[in-house]
């Protein structure tokens, strides 16, 4: 019998090692099977998100007590994706109902929906608004925002972080900014979902919205639980090398690999290919037989 650690290590590199496996099954069917790239591509972009955490929680396993401009610089990369894969998830919507912003391009039958907005933003919104090309350009706005503020946030901590510039004021504004950021982003989602939720019903928005904000919400709490059991002191350290910190980071890494499989198995249910299959024929074998 191996000690702990190579214990924890070999089970954490099968979690991931299964991640990959499921994620790249489902990629390889949705190739398989490209029927409609536009919505595709965005499932892909979605798909990869589990793979992704699963190898950022390994590595970081793997060198547990690297330097903490590694690790923003890790967690920056997860984070970033994160910001692209919610952008990718409104455009699978809008790709659902033959939406174009681009293009002005809005359905009649959907125009003139009413979207009714909640407290706070009923501070600098009307309660009730109708649906047209400008509030749905509005809502993609405040989703594709956090794409842009993520990245801008993540280098500047970074380059604060190299230059020994870093005081707890500055990261505190860092987390108000990204925490507002990030749920106008959400909170964007949700409004569209609540106005197109009989439209969308045979998509299985919901789970589909549930493998990305799982995968975020269980990371996110997960980090607070392990906080509040340090400070409980229940999660101690034994070791003269290894803190406190250090131990708390190796929990969550063990957590999110297993965690990651699940949720790469959940996907082949909410991005099942299942949609984009003819008769079971793949595009390539139909031309084929024409021939």
């Amino acid at each position: 019998m191996g000690n702990p650690a190579q214990i924890t290590l070999l089970a954490s590199t099968f979690c991931a090692m299964l991640t990959m496996h499921f994620s790249v099954q489902l990629l390889s069917e949705h190739f398989f099977y490209w029927k409609k790239p536009k919505e595709q591509k965005a499932i892909i972009i979605i798909i990869l998100m589990a793979p992704l955490y699963a190898l950022h929680s390994f590595v970081g396993l793997l060198d547990f007590q690297g330097s903490n401009v590694f690790f923003t610089f890790l967690d920056s990369i997860k984070e970033c994706y994160e910001a692209l894969v919610i952008a990718n998830f409104l455009g699978l919507l809008y790709s659902y109902l033959n939406i174009s912003i681009s293009k002005n391009i809005v359905p009649d039958e959907i125009k003139g929906r009413e979207i009714h907005h909640s407290f706070p933003m009923t501070l600098f919104l009307p309660r009730t608004v109708r649906l047209n090309h400008q509030t749905l350009k509005l809502l993609k706005y405040w989703t594709w925002q956090f794409v842009v503020i993520r990245p801008v946030c993540s280098i500047l901590m970074i380059t604060l972080q190299l230059l020994g510039v870093y005081p707890s004021w500055v990261s505190w504004t860092f987390t108000i900014i990204l925490n507002i950021s990030v749920t106008l982003a959400l909170y964007s989602l949700i409004v569209f979902y609540n106005v197109f939720a009989k439209e969308l019903a045979p998509h299985k928005p919901l789970a589909k919205f549930l493998c990305i904000k799982g995968i975020v919400f269980f990371c996110f709490w997960q980090g607070v639980v392990l906080d509040i059991l340090a400070a409980l002191k229940i999660i101690r350290s034994h070791h003269i090398w290894l803190d406190v910190e250090h131990i708390e980071e190796a929990l969550q890494n063990i957590l999110v690999c297993v965690e990651m499989v699940l949720f790469s198995v959940f996907q082949k249910y909410a991005y099942s290919v299942e949609p984009y299959r003819d008769d079971g024929i793949p595009n390539k074998t139909r031309e084929k037989k024409k021939e």
